[in-house]
């Protein structure tokens, strides 16, 4: 019989109820225990929600309280340094100090695990640490599931693509150094699994999807040699995913394990070479629902290829599951009460995908004829999607058609755009300023809300969004920033906000994903052909310029950046609504330049995170990405400055693409990295304005002014001081007031310093 399986279910809960303790925990209202509660009942409410739906083996160790990967490096001790010297002797507040740093003490850096929009904690390793397995709570976990009831599955990130996730002390380092000794620790917890009963051991290695050396080929292959031999009789699933395995197919197939997953969303052309090449004694793991997005599965065509797989193998041998784990995807569609019923057709979440797995399951083993009514349902979803009136719009697709070249350029290089920009905004050098958004207090939030529920009229609202902008300015002026910003009070998420205003989009009550920690995130849904029904900024913009003399900038999300933050529609490539994105947000601009506005900033954080994994697959992406954001922003006069920014990526593998955008002034998060980040941004290979982050907002803790003038005179090193900005690492939505006005006065301070050193010198 095939098995339907699943590799992971959201963790923040069907209500963010994990978000909610986790925060109340940190701000002193819940206890540790109180804390502990939540979390549990979380996980047996997974776990429960699995196993009704016809899961086989609910995972477990799929939870994490802030990042799996984190999770890893706290379970086998691999702590810097720093955090060992923390005086509280609680493993859960040291665990998040690693994460959101503590008084003093930095944070580990962030950055997205690879083309998602999760964000993981990087681990450090300097060479010569110690894998030791001294937190072993996932046995723990897998115990209260056993007790629950659940029959489980334990899953674990490999030791390879955990050290490959890892940022090294310098080039001389050697990662896999460390394997013989985290090889040795994880056989360990392997047998602790073991003896508490577990039968089956899920092992993800998502760095097979990658272009890997030979030293990294061959530490995979020792990895499952030595864990296969730690418990004799346990069984290993390998589970790969986020794309094809290409040149590693080879290898994944004939490790010493006994089933291998397989993403063929990504990739159903590596089913074939797989049960041609794959041993007798393999079991394959089908990933056939899409882990990644929103949609409906074709279930005909997913159908078709499990078909194909068990006519070749025995159904014995065969596991029916998602793509990847359902991290990435909403909880519940059952809790949307206002999507209108025909969107609604079209869309399944986390609970849903599981009905969809468990069908096919059913499919394989009882025959097409069993579920002949429900692959007879799918279709017509399907088909009523492909030809609803909401999707195509011909004025749209006329204004793509008229694309030109020439749409993709600004009149005139960087150099002689900065002189004429400089005339009008007569800046003095280092300009401060910050990335965009201000804190979104709580009474903020409550007023939206109440907005939202009818309970309050929309011009009640309004006047408190503009008395919120009218104090942000205020609270800058008084700062002595030289550009302001007006705050985005009015927005609830740099993505939601535009969607909301476009045609083509349509949102959710309750469709949250987990982006980091307690960060949620609630994407909007791409339906549809893309339209600008009117001006979408300009209002507000208009307003803030009233409250200041100061130059305040117009901001903008990048096309780019609303793609990825987006579930997208799986109709069309990519590439096409992207573009659309760009048109819209170039009327914008023209909007704000008609307006006035000076300074406009088209944030593109996730241009970095849309990169293929595979090099091969690099440079079509990066062309029409960097396309669209030039559409969006090359219409404006030379005089009017673009800015752009982008945090938490390794930007070495993209710095020609950030140089081809050519935005006047890019920001990039620098501060957890202490300005490493610029290394990609060396004098000869990028020649626009930077402002390195040089505070992070992630973290509670509020810098010193010594601490950011000492990350200002190492940018200096790399970047001139006629081309360096001043601002944090990112907006400052999710920080408290009390936090953010000391950090700002210490960042102007900062700046002040090094500015006269420089006039000194």
């Amino acid at each position: 019989m095939a098995k339907a399986i699943n590799l992971g279910f959201p963790r923040i809960g069907g209500n963010r109820e994990l978000k909610k303790a986790l925060e109340a925990y940190w701000a002193g209202k819940l206890s540790a225990q109180e804390l502990s509660a939540a979390a549990k009942e979380i996980r047996l409410s997974n776990w429960r929600m699995q196993s009704e739906a016809g899961i086989e083996q609910v995972p477990v160790g799929d939870f994490s309280f802030y990042d799996h990967v984190l999770d890893t490096a706290f379970t086998f001790d691999l702590i810097p340094e720093r955090f060992r010297k923390l005086s509280s002797g609680s493993d859960l507040d040291l665990y998040f100090a690693m994460a959101r740093g503590a008084a003093g003490t930095q944070a580990m850096e962030m950055t997205k695990w690879f083309d998602t929009n999760y964000h993981y904690i990087v681990p450090e390793i300097a060479g010569g640490e110690q894998f030791r397995l001294t937190r072993p709570t996932i046995v723990d976990s897998y115990s209260e599931a056993i007790q629950a009831g659940h029959p489980a599955r334990p899953v674990l990130l490999s030791p390879v693509s955990f050290l490959l996730s890892g940022k090294t002390a310098g080039h001389s380092v050697d990662r896999f150094a460390l394997l013989d000794g985290a090889l040795e620790a994880y056989g360990e917890l392997l047998r602790r699994l073991s003896h508490a009963g577990a039968t089956w051991i899920q092992i993800d290695e998502p760095a097979l999807a990658l272009d890997l050396d030979a030293a990294a080929r061959q530490a995979v292959v020792r990895t499952f040699e030595r864990l296969s031999q730690a418990v004799p009789g346990l069984r290993i699933l390998v589970a790969t995913y986020f794309g094809p395995l290409l040149d590693n197919l080879d290898l994944a197939l004939h490790l010493p394990v006994h089933s291998l997953h397989l993403d063929l969303v990504r990739g159903p052309e590596q089913l074939e070479p797989a049960l041609r090449d794959a041993p007798r004694d393999l079991t394959l793991s089908l990933g056939l629902v899409d882990g990644r997005n929103i949609w409906k599965t074709d279930l005909a065509s997913a159908f078709s290829l499990a078909e194909k797989a068990a006519d070749r193998i025995s159904c014995e041998q065969l596991f029916i599951a998602p793509s990847c784990s359902l991290l990435h995807v909403p909880v519940d569609l059952v809790s949307e009460r206002y999507l209108s019923p025909e969107i609604r057709n079209w869309l399944a979440f986390g609970r849903q995908k599981l009905d969809e797995v468990v069908l096919l399951a059913r499919g394989i083993n009882e025959g097409r004829s069993a579920i002949a009514a429900e692959l007879e349902a799918n279709t017509a979803a399907l088909a009523a999607r492909r030809a609803s009136k909401l999707v195509f719009d011909a004025a749209v697709r006329a204004r793509m058609a008229a694309i030109e070249e020439k749409s993709l350029w600004r009149q005139s290089p960087h150099a002689e755009r900065a002189r004429q920009q400089q005339a009008v905004l007569e800046l003095p050098p280092l300009p401060t300023t910050t990335i965009g958004s201000f804190p979104q207090t709580a009474e903020l939030r409550r007023e939206r809300l109440r907005m939202r529920k009818g309970e309050i009229p929309p011009v009640e609202y309004e006047n408190f969004v503009r008395n919120e902008i009218t104090q942000t300015i205020r609270s800058q002026e008084e700062l002595q920033l030289d550009v302001l910003v007006h705050g985005e009070a009015e927005r609830n998420d740099m993505v939601e906000y535009f969607g909301e205003l476009l045609d083509g989009f349509v949102f959710t009550e309750n469709g949250w994903v987990q982006s980091y920690g307690s960060r949620c995130v609630k994407p909007p849904i791409i339906y549809g052909d893309i339209v600008r029904p009117r001006p979408m900024t300009v209002w507000w913009w208009n307003f803030s310029r009233t409250q200041t003399s100061r130059p305040v900038k117009g901001m903008l999300t990048g096309p780019v950046t609303i793609l990825q933050w987006s579930f997208v529609r799986d109709d069309q490539p990519r590439r096409d609504t992207c573009r659309q994105l760009g048109l819209v947000i170039r009327a914008e601009s023209l909007d704000l330049e008609a307006a006035g506005c000076r300074i406009i900033q088209i944030d593109e954080p996730a241009l970095r995170e849309g990169l293929p994994l595979r090099a091969a697959d690099a440079a079509e992406y990066l062309k029409w990405a960097v396309d669209c954001f030039r559409l969006a922003s090359a219409a404006v006069k030379d005089s009017t400055q673009i800015h752009t920014h982008m945090c938490y990526a390794d930007f070495n593998d993209i710095v020609d693409a950030v140089q081809a955008m050519d935005a006047d002034v890019i920001s990039l998060e620098s501060a957890r990295s202490r300005m490493e980040t610029l290394d990609a941004f060396v004098r000869d290979r990028y020649s626009n304005d930077i402002g390195p982050g040089v505070y992070d907002i992630h973290s509670p803790r509020v810098p010193s002014k010594e601490e950011m003038v000492e990350l200002l005179e190492k940018a200096l090193q790399v970047v001139p001081a006629e081309r360096l900005w001043v601002n944090p690492d990112c907006g400052l939505k999710t920080r408290r007031w009390e936090e953010v006005l000391p950090a700002l006065k210490n960042m102007v301070a900062a700046a002040q310093e090094v500015r006269a050193k420089q006039t000194a010198d």
